[in-house]
């Protein structure tokens, strides 16, 4: 007998729909699968098997064969027991399947039967919704996930046996949605608050412009100067992110398996830091079957590199494409696949190996030019300029860091990033643009126009500091920016004249 049942894989970030089908026939007992399954979808043979016997179905002495189609498409993942499990009872005569031609099925089979939740159910039931599918039959831990696409109905499962009584009509998929009903998650901790700072004005000011207009930042300044506490409190004066960006960071999170809050989307914009001996698949993403890496993960968020020199020099320059173009591309034999890398680039240094580099009145500096020359070599030029903001990070003097006056806190800066991100999202809207970072020259040309006292001093900057084309754009980007935070229509010469100042550090520090 043949049954055919349908479920879903993961293909980069998107989901797409997957043939089960199953034949047996008379023969020496088999159990073939085909359609380029890898280890962990052959593996499904044995699980499916151990379930279907410990669920008190009778498991089929015949030749079993399993195809899933598309053939010429790598499965991957254990999503595919519930299918090819129900297609055994299906077409064993065990089961009845009318009525579930528009139904997805998708789980991981325990070897007691039980169903175990899965990574990227988000994508997958998007994926069945935009293919005509009506319902679709999971692992309860994953329905909540799967209940943030409107227009499924979600049926959750706890074992294979639950699944054989919906499809024979046996338990009221309401009851079942009924008892899956959990209490919401706690609320996120608080970030940290930019009130804990002690002086650093400049510094706070330039990430405030940095968060406005979501552009790149660095820091550069000896140890202990608060690099990265300040990086760490940058999310704090980040807003929540749209329905739109919400649901795409929710997508990718779902995909990496790090979705802790299934029942619900991710509003709080991702923060990634990781440690500098990552790979380049491990920041771009790769493998033999591509999965995001971290400039993926932290999509629509940030991104903090942790002294940057420490990276290796072939990790760091792979940064350069999704920097320019905010997505990554990975190619394979089989497949061209593109992930979303709209992220922040947040990067700390020291600006020689021991730290003291022009310094001199902290500690002396104990490295060789040799020494420096190769330290600071790790960051190229290139992508140097593709950094908005360089700001230095000086040492905190003793009466400022014990003093009792308070900075401003973060929610008063968050309000005028957030009035900011609201006047770029009405000069953006009916674009894929978000914010000023993203602005192709079209749309540069469109909105940073100048007037002639901020071209004199533009055209001055940029004949004296050696500035390249793309610096020019970064500082109209952010010229752009700062006007937008002041509430001002129209750029002057003082948002230009700011904007040029982020520029003129890595001047001093590479020439």
């Amino acid at each position: 007998m043949y049954a055919k049942l349908h479920s879903s894989a993961v293909l980069g970030i998107d989901g797409y729909i997957v043939e089960v089908e199953v034949d047996i026939s008379n023969g020496l007992p088999a159990f073939e699968l085909v359609g380029l399954p890898d280890t962990a979808v052959r593996e499904s043979k044995d699980r499916v098997r151990a379930a279907v016997k410990n669920t008190g179905c009778q498991f089929p002495l015949q030749r079993i064969t399993t195809n899933l189609a598309p053939a010429d498409l790598k499965k991957e993942g254990s999503g595919f027991d519930l299918a090819i499990a129900v297609g055994v009872l299906v077409a064993s005569g065990q089961l009845q399947a009318e009525g579930f031609t528009e139904s997805l099925l998708i789980g991981e089979l325990a070897l007691d039967g039980s169903l175990r939740p899965l990574s990227g159910v988000l994508p997958m039931v998007m994926a069945g919704k935009e293919a005509g599918f009506r319902q679709v039959l999971l692992p309860a831990s994953n329905a909540a996930e799967a209940r943030l696409v409107e227009g499924m109905e979600v049926v959750p499962l706890r074992s294979l046996e639950e699944s054989v009584e919906v499809l024979r009509g046996e338990r009221s998929v309401a009851v079942i949605e009924e008892e899956d009903a959990q209490a919401g998650e706690e609320e996120e901790a608080s970030c940290e608050d930019f009130a804990d700072v002690q002086g650093q004005a400049h510094v706070k000011r330039a990430m405030e412009v940095a968060a406005a207009g979501m552009h790149n930042l660095i820091f550069i300044g000896p140890p202990g100067s608060g690099k990265t506490m300040l990086a760490r409190r940058l999310p704090s004066v980040l807003p929540n992110m749209s329905l739109q960006e919400s649901l795409e960071v929710t997508k990718v999170a779902s995909i990496a398996g790090q979705l802790t809050r299934r029942g619900r989307l991710m509003i709080r914009r991702p923060f990634r830091s990781p440690h500098h001996t990552i790979s380049q698949a491990g920041l771009i993403g790769g493998g033999g079957i591509p999965k995001p890496g971290e400039v993926s993960l932290a999509h629509r968020g940030v991104l903090f590199l942790d002294e940057m020199p420490e990276f290796s020099k072939s990790a760091l320059e792979v940064l350069r494409q999704p920097l320019e173009d905010r997505e990554v591309t990975v190619s394979r034999a089989r497949a061209v696949l593109t992930f979303p890398a709209q992220f922040m680039l947040v990067g700390s240094m020291n600006p020689c190996p021991c730290g003291y580099f022009g310094y001199e009145e902290d500690r002396a500096c104990t490295c060789t030019p040799h020494q420096v020359q190769k330290y600071r070599s790790k960051l190229s030029g290139p992508l140097l300029d593709r950094i908005d903001i360089h700001v230095e990070v000086p040492r905190v003097d003793y009466r400022t860091l014990t003093g009792v006056k308070k900075g401003e806190s973060s929610s008063d800066v968050r309000e005028r990033v957030h009035r900011a991100h609201e006047i770029q999202r009405v000069r953006f809207e009916g674009t894929p643009i978000l914010h000023n970072a993203a602005m192709p020259s079209a749309l540069i040309r469109k909105h940073c126009t100048l007037d002639e006292e901020s071209r004199r001093l533009l055209q001055q900057s940029f004949d004296t500091l050696g500035l390249s084309a793309r610096a020019l754009d970064r500082i109209l980007k952010l010229s752009r920016t700062i006007a937008d935070l002041a509430g001002e229509t129209n750029i002057a010469a003082h948002h230009v004249a700011e904007a040029i100042q982020y520029r003129t550090l890595d001047r001093k520090w590479w020439e």
